[in-house]
This record gives structure tokens, C-alpha cells and sequence, in this order.
């Protein structure tokens, strides 16, 4: 069953509004207790493809969580009321999830990518959380899978006794790929997009001050501009568009209640 956990609607979709140490906290706990949960990490072009991908928006609205992953959502639910919220990263997520799972015992499986870039990211893993259970690696090939194929993987990875599974198949694959298995996999399954190359070593990661400014997305685009352009160009302006128009209805909405307030109790609502 889903918790009814605090959140904040960004143009439309239900963000989480917890901080980064009580989320990772969340899906640890839940990994222990080997729940079939699903959490998308979102950003911008997340939020945009649910604008017309029906199947993704409902991934989001049904999620146990929804992660701020992009700094434009932070600012966003700070400008809504929650004015301590930080950003909830997937590779914040990735590696306090490891540190974490170590200390308590839950292991990780991972599932995406390449078999050069899990290779490497074992060996990281294993260097920097040496007691970290890691339940599997798997590299899907690039094809929908069978349903025998299918079967198959969810058969490893609950034999496995993995409590966190990290998926990177990409935004939107990825999240239909949790919600199609929500209650197969007996294993909390948390959306990393991109992380797993970054953390192999096969991709730089945005240095913290570019992604505390919000300009990860630049330092992205001068890496891959080919793949990134048309993205960026589709999804930036109306995301500002549709985030612009939220807020200026709720800054009326807020003036109208004010107002009303003041008439009710007979106040002057100076202009």
C-alpha cells in the first residue's frame, strides 16, 4: 500500500517533499523489509514526457516516490512552501543507498547498461563499500524481452534477495519497466537514469557547484550535444512556460485568500 507521504504538485505531478537523507532512509527500510516499491527520480524532461505520455504520468502519480532530481524542481516546491527542500539526486541517492545498505544488511542488484560499464561499476562499488551485499549485475540486451525472458528476470532477482534494485534503462523505458513489475519483484526498484556510466567512470560527472547553480543540464549537453540538443530545446522552454504559469495562479490564489481574510475580519488590505 502506498504512504500517504508529503508532496508537492510541479506543473501537475506529485514531487515528494522529503529531504534526501529521509527518502534514501525510506527505501532502505523498505529494501529490508523486501517491498515491491517504485521510485522515479524526476527532472525536467521526466516531468515534460508525462505531458503527453499518458503511461509515464500514471507511473508518477501511483510511485512511492517521486524524487527531485533536477534543481529547476527544487526551486519549484521551495517557491510552493517547502523552503528547506534539497535535491534529491540519483547519484546522491545511488551512493548514500549503498552506504547505507551496507551498514544495515540489504543487498543490491543492478540492471541496465552495458556489461563493461557493471564491470566497472563492481569494482568501484566494491572498493569504496567493501561489505556491500551486491545480489547481481545484469545487462539486458537492447529488445523488449519474452515473456519467458521476463519471467526469467524477475525469477533472478527475487532468488536473488536483492532489497534495492537500481534500474537504468533510460526516461521513459525505465519507469515502465518498475511499474510493469510493481508486486513481481520483491525488491524496492529506484529509477537512476543515467547514473550507472558516471559512476563506472565511462562519463564525467558535473562538478558540484554547476549542479548546485542548476547548470548540470549545460555541462551535460557540452558532453553529448548531438543527443541532447533537440531534448533540451523540447523540454526547457515549457517546462519554464508551464512553471511560470503555476506559480504567478498561485501567487493570485494567495492574494485572493488574503484578501478574503482581511474582509472576514474586517481589515484594509492595503494595495
Amino acid at each position: 500500500m502506498k504512504m500517504n507521504l508529503p508532496s508537492v504538485d510541479v506543473i501537475g505531478l506529485p514531487v515528494t517533499a522529503l529531504k534526501l537523507n529521509e527518502q534514501v532512509d525510506l527505501m532502505v527500510q523498505w529494501g529490508k523489509q523486501r517491498l515491491s516499491k517504485v521510485v522515479c527520480v524526476a527532472n525536467v524532461h521526466m516531468l515534460m514526457e508525462s505531458q503527453h505520455d499518458g503511461r509515464l504520468r500514471n507511473t508518477l502519480n501511483k510511485a512511492d516516490l517521486v524524487t527531485p532530481d533536477g534543481m529547476p524542481l527544487v526551486w519549484m516546491m521551495r517557491s510552493l512552501g517547502e523552503k528547506f527542500q534539497d535535491r534529491v539526486a540519483g547519484m546522491d541517492i545511488f551512493e548514500a543507498a549503498c552506504k547505507s545498505s551496507e551498514a544495515k544488511g540489504v543487498s543490491i542488484y543492478l540492471i541496465g547498461s552495458t556489461q563493461t560499464v557493471l564491470d566497472a561499476m563492481e569494482a568501484r562499488l566494491r572498493r569504496e563499500y567493501p561489505n556491500l551485499k551486491i545480489a547481481g549485475l545484469e545487462s539486458p540486451p537492447f529488445r523488449q524481452l519474452s515473456a519467458e525472458e521476463d519471467e526469467a528476470t524477475v525469477e533472478r532477482i527475487n532468488s536473488s534477495g536483492a532489497g534495492l534494485t537500481f534500474v537504468s534503462l533510460g526516461c521513459p523505458k525505465q519507469e515502465r519497466w518498475m511499474a510493469a513489475h510493481q508486486g513481481r519483484i520483491k525488491s524496492v526498484m529506484v529509477g537512476v537514469g543515467g547514473v550507472f556510466p558516471v559512476y563506472a567512470g565511462v562519463q564525467k560527472h558535473a562538478p558540484k557547484w554547476t549542479r548546485n547553480l542548476g547548470f548540470e543540464w549545460a555541462f551535460r549537453l557540452a558532453q553529448e550535444p548531438k543527443r541532447l540538443f533537440g531534448r533540451y530545446s523540447s523540454t526547457i522552454p515549457p517546462f519554464m512556460y508551464l512553471a511560470l504559469k503555476q506559480l504567478a495562479l498561485a501567487k493570485i490564489m494567495q492574494r485572493q485568500v488574503s484578501v478574503s481574510t482581511d474582509a472576514r475580519f474586517g481589515l484594509r488590505n492595503p494595495s
